[in-house]
């Protein structure tokens, strides 16, 4: 799957009270709209993993998000 990265992005994951809370600047969010096109084109089961070890900000939780039938 072609992961594309808009120069500048800045993505953070975070929980919150329980909820899921994802902080991203206007390329990272771009970014992300991009991936999620990219992952809704694969097969069942694709996922795209994200963590402070490959693209977001340090501190942030790990974030999974795989596609389904």
């Amino acid at each position: 799957m072609n992961m594309n990265w808009v120069d500048g992005f800045t993505i953070k994951v975070r929980v919150e009270s329980g909820n899921v809370v994802i902080s991203a600047n206007k390329e990272g969010l771009l970014s992300l709209a991009s991936q999620l096109k990219a992952l809704a084109d694969e097969d069942a089961w694709c996922h795209c993993h994200y963590d402070e070890y490959n693209s977001l900000e340090d501190g942030s939780c790990e974030l999974i998000i795989e596609k389904i039938e």
